[in-house]
């Protein structure tokens, strides 16, 4: 029974990074895409401070 408790914790995690990978997917896009791009477009022309 050593083999079932090895397996398991790799196994919720894999299930787990499945999930949290679907959840990023998911958010991608929709409606609020444009206001996001727009968003970090002008986070990333905002020059920085030296």
């Amino acid at each position: 029974m050593e083999y079932v408790s090895a397996i398991v914790p790799p196994l919720f995690m894999a299930i787990g990074f499945a999930f949290l990978v679907r959840a990023i997917v998911r958010s991608q896009g929709g409606a609020q895409k444009s206001k996001e791009d727009a968003a970090a477009e002008a986070m990333a022309a905002r020059p920085t401070a030296e």
